[in-house]
């Protein structure tokens, strides 16, 4: 059989350090004149996707209105049409099954289910947390955080919402439609430090002139939370949150995740990934999802970079400022925030 039993090392879940100290991404995309791509046709769309286990997954992805292989000893490669759901590739036989979205791809006779590990992933988290997460947070809340030499700025925190009226929210943290299933917030509310909602207000009018404004998931981070999180995902995930021993860059106020919506239409972007989702698709340089998806992507991170942030390099979502080490880390609830008037 021609086709390798390894996803390519671009794709495989590595462990780097926490977001609480990490590493940045490789470079930002070179700021393109090209125009936002077509949507690309039904035909397409239903077939894009990952198929097989983790770790030998096959991506297949549009790109200029064509489908694309990588993954499994294929690399970049155009999938050509043979008719009823069939393509072939270097004189590799691709079947695809199912209706709306295809179920499976046969590869040369082998059989690749599609599989979505974000949602595999955070049943699994979800189950766990849901058998106590009263006691959870009780713990969390009388955890210790990490000792720190005396940080160099005191917190200024400033609510978003302040900031421009163009920028939505959806917090996520306040509600139970995030990874962990429950409520962790006790109120919506995002923060930054100052500089860095200055800079979010920028990022904010830029777009505005390009017809995108910022949807806001989450900004400061109360420790207690992040100290829930590392307790509640399974230790080959601990990448994607941070390490509480180190505390994060959203418990310094210095770190925000957002995505993008479009003005007009007031509907939020499709990107590659879904937002808060464990698995390859968060990278900001996954080569999945479709031209228009990668190409929202690629605008929000220029956009986020041009103003002193740094994406992350597991969540495409994710942007630290430059300043985050000027900071300690923060206990405060959304609780106490309010009775201080933030």
């Amino acid at each position: 059989m021609r086709i390798l039993s390894a996803l390519a090392a671009a794709l495989l879940l590595a462990a780097p350090q926490s977001p609480g100290m990490a590493a940045p991404a490789s470079p930002a995309p070179a700021a393109s004149a090209v125009a936002l791509p077509a949507a690309p046709p039904a035909r397409l769309v239903r077939l894009v996707g990952e198929y097989g286990p983790p770790g030998e997954q096959l991506v297949v992805y549009e790109s200029a209105g064509a489908l694309h292989a990588h993954g499994r000893g294929l690399e970049r490669a155009r999938l050509v049409p043979s008719g009823g759901g069939r393509y072939t590739v270097d004189g590799v036989a691709l079947r695809f099954e199912g209706g709306r979205l295809a179920r499976a791809v046969a590869v040369d006779g082998l059989r690749l289910a599609r599989r979505d590990l974000g949602d595999e992933v955070q049943a699994r988290i979800r189950a766990a947390v849901k058998a106590d997460p009263t006691r959870l947070r009780a713990a969390a809340l009388a955890a210790t955080p990490p000792i720190e030499p005396a940080p160099a700025r005191p917190h200024d925190l400033v609510d978003l919402s302040t900031v421009d009226p163009g920028i939505r929210f959806d917090i996520r943290y306040a509600g139970t439609n995030n990874f962990m299933g429950v409520v962790l917030y006790e109120r919506a509310g995002a923060y930054l430090q100052r500089p860095a909602a200055e800079a979010v207000g920028r990022v904010q009018r830029s777009l505005a002139r390009q017809g995108y404004g910022l949807l806001v998931h989450d900004g400061y981070r109360p420790w207690f939370v992040t100290w829930m999180f590392w307790k509640a995902t399974p230790d080959e995930y601990h990448h994607f949150v941070a390490d509480p021993s180190k505390g994060s860059r959203h418990n310094r106020g210095s770190a925000v995740d957002l995505t993008l919506y479009d003005l007009k239409t007031g509907k939020v972007a499709e990107m590659p990934g879904r937002y808060d989702e464990l698995s390859p698709r968060s990278k900001p340089d996954f080569i999945g999802g479709t031209s228009r998806q990668r190409w929202l992507r690629d605008l929000l991170r220029r956009e986020m970079e041009a103003e002193g942030f740094t994406v992350y390099e597991e969540e495409w979502w994710h942007f630290d400022h430059k300043d985050w080490r000027q900071y300690g880390i923060g206990t405060q609830t959304f609780t106490q925030l309010a009775a201080a008037g933030r």
